[in-house]
């Protein structure tokens, strides 16, 4: 019979393991970022991730299945924010938590963002799949939620699919154009000022075109 609880060496690899792997795909993200997946090479992640190469390679196999990580890992951490839309909720709490969410991603990690758009815009050679099930059956879920609540009066009458791609447009832009918009700021880069005004006129603008302003 198995213990409950590991044992304390097993459960301090585990630790190791798990700040490791966090470790690499935070740096991965920068380097993908930067150099694109074919720019990128294994030895610039471990130099980024301050770990030896080998370590790399002990935790994921190739860079194509480190890169098809990062993807995962990031859409995985956009929809979970969704969880939030539910035919019970309130529509304003429910959608400006998912806004404020998304926007946070945004700001945290933009190297996440990145990549994900660099794979979107070469056609999503390695992403498609995930697009077409994971992202494609949450949304459809999730809209149809709004719908609902459009259809009960709780909110004013939009399209459900295009609202989200309307958040997704106007919170991944600060970290996918974070160049273009601190360039008109006249920024170097986006303060905890400036993220806290672009949060708020994210917010503000679309739950105003709900109908939940």
């Amino acid at each position: 019979m198995q213990p409950d609880n590991p044992a304390p060496d097993e459960a301090a690899k585990g630790q190791i393991r798990q700040a490791n792997e966090a470790l690499i795909l935070a740096a991965a993200e920068r380097v993908f970022a930067g150099a694109g997946f074919g720019g990128a090479t294994m030895a610039a992640i471990a130099e980024a991730a301050g770990l030896p190469k080998a370590n790399l390679h002990y935790y994921f196999g190739s860079k194509q299945e480190l890169y098809r990580t990062v993807l995962a890992e990031t859409l995985q951490d956009w929809l979970e924010p969704t969880l939030v839309i539910t035919p019970e909720a309130d529509p304003r709490t429910a959608i400006e938590t998912y806004i404020r969410a998304k926007m946070a991603l945004s700001l945290q990690r933009p190297h996440a963002s990145r990549v994900f758009a660099n794979e979107l815009l070469h056609g999503a050679p390695v992403a498609k799949a995930l697009l077409a099930t994971d992202l494609r059956n949450l949304v459809l879920t999730k809209a149809e939620v709004i719908a609902q609540w459009v259809r009960e009066g709780r909110m004013a009458a939009v399209d459900p699919v295009h609202l989200f791609f309307t958040i997704w447009a106007a919170t991944q832009t600060y970290a996918d154009f974070e160049v273009q918009v601190c360039a008109v700021l006249g920024q170097t880069e986006l303060g905890p000022d400036n993220q806290s005004r672009a949060t708020e006129h994210v917010v503000s603008l679309i739950l105003r075109g709900c109908g939940l302003g």
